[in-house]
Parts: C-alpha cells; sequence; structure tokens
C-alpha cells in the first residue's frame, strides 16, 4: 500500500506543469499553442523571457527531484527503499509527460528526468547534464541533446549499479519514454527541420 501511495503521489507532483504556471504568471501565451507546443523550458525560451525558462527548468527539475526525495525520506533505509525511489521517479517522469492537471498534454521530460537522476544519484545526473551540455553546445539542438543523453544515462546507471538494481530498470524506462517523446524531433533531425536552441517562434 505504501509504495502504490508512493506512485500515486509522485505523479501527482509531476502533474503540475511549470511550463504553465510560469506563463501564467509572466502573461505569456501559452507554451502549447506556439513553437514547438511543448509546455517545456526550451519551448518558453522561444517566448523571448529568459527568466521564465528558468523558472520552468528549476521548477520541472525541481518536482523531479522531490518525487524521489520524497520517497527516500518516507521509507528512509527500509527494505523496500531503493524500489520505492525507482518507483517515484518512473511515476513522477509519467506525469510530467501525461498531466492529470493538464489534459494528459504534457512536456517531453528532461527537466523533470534531470532532477530524478539527481533523487536518485548526483553522480548519474553530472554524467547525463554534461552529455546534454556537449551536445547543445556543439549542435544547438535540445532534441537532439535529449536523445543522446537520454541513452547514456541508462549506460552510466549500469556502470554504477548492478543491471539488476532497480535503479537501472528505472533510468532505463526513463530513457525510453523520453526517446519515445522525442520521436517527432527525429524526424526533424532528419529532414533538417527541427529548431535551434533560442529560435524565434514562427
Amino acid at each position: 500500500m505504501n509504495l502504490l501511495l508512493i506512485v500515486v503521489i509522485a505523479y501527482l507532483i509531476g502533474s503540475v506543469s511549470f511550463a504553465v504556471v510560469v506563463s501564467r504568471l509572466y502573461r505569456l501565451p501559452d507554451p502549447r499553442e506556439y513553437g514547438s507546443g511543448n509546455p517545456g523550458a526550451t519551448n518558453v525560451l522561444r517566448s523571448g523571457r529568459k527568466s521564465a525558462a528558468v523558472l520552468t527548468l528549476v521548477g520541472d527539475s525541481f518536482k523531479g527531484w522531490l518525487a524521489v526525495y520524497g520517497a527516500a525520506h518516507w521509507f528512509g533505509d527500509g527494505a523496500d527503499a531503493t524500489l520505492a525511489l525507482a518507483l517515484a521517479a518512473v511515476a513522477v517522469l509519467l506525469g510530467h509527460l501525461y498531466p492529470l492537471f493538464h489534459g494528459f498534454k504534457g512536456g517531453k521530460g528532461v527537466a523533470t528526468a534531470l532532477g530524478v537522476l539527481l533523487g536518485l544519484n548526483w553522480i548519474l545526473a553530472l554524467g547525463t547534464l554534461t552529455t546534454w551540455i556537449t551536445i547543445a553546445v556543439f549542435f544547438r539542438y535540445s532534441s537532439l541533446a535529449a536523445l543522446i543523453s537520454a541513452l547514456f544515462s541508462a549506460f552510466f546507471a549500469l556502470i554504477l549499479y548492478n543491471h539488476s538494481h532497480p535503479y537501472v530498470w528505472a533510468v532505463a524506462v526513463i530513457a525510453a519514454l523520453l526517446v519515445w517523446r522525442h520521436r517527432s524531433n527525429v524526424s526533424n533531425l532528419i529532414a533538417g527541420k527541427e529548431r535551434r536552441l533560442g529560435a524565434k517562434p514562427d
């Protein structure tokens, strides 16, 4: 029952879309109605308000970390603690991708996934973030950076933990969800139609 409750709470935390909340506070257009249509920090940046994009990034990352931290605080060092953190990690990302509070139309989960990884293991988060920054700086495509860093996060988890560890399968599921949510970006990248970081909306 406690594990089920953790999953529900984590999902509800993830269902709060900071892109939508911050845009409303700034009186900006709904991020689901311009640019890529994705309620995330990258699309909010296309509004021209960098501070709004930063707040979105921080908020979405924080909720990922909070869900995992809350599970850790609840279970402590109990026998189910590792499993609880892994379930919370996946549930909060699912909440962001398919939010109850926003018609199940959420973002692509990059910032929330980073917060989740930070909650699980800061070394795992640092390795993944470094990968994202490296790809983003050299190629200027947020989606490409997300895809590659998602794949590397699973690789880093395998280095840090035994293949049967709950964190490994949780990170693998998260990586698969991120790749799935970026499937349209893959087509755009191949066709040369993907927006670069900082590009203004049409």
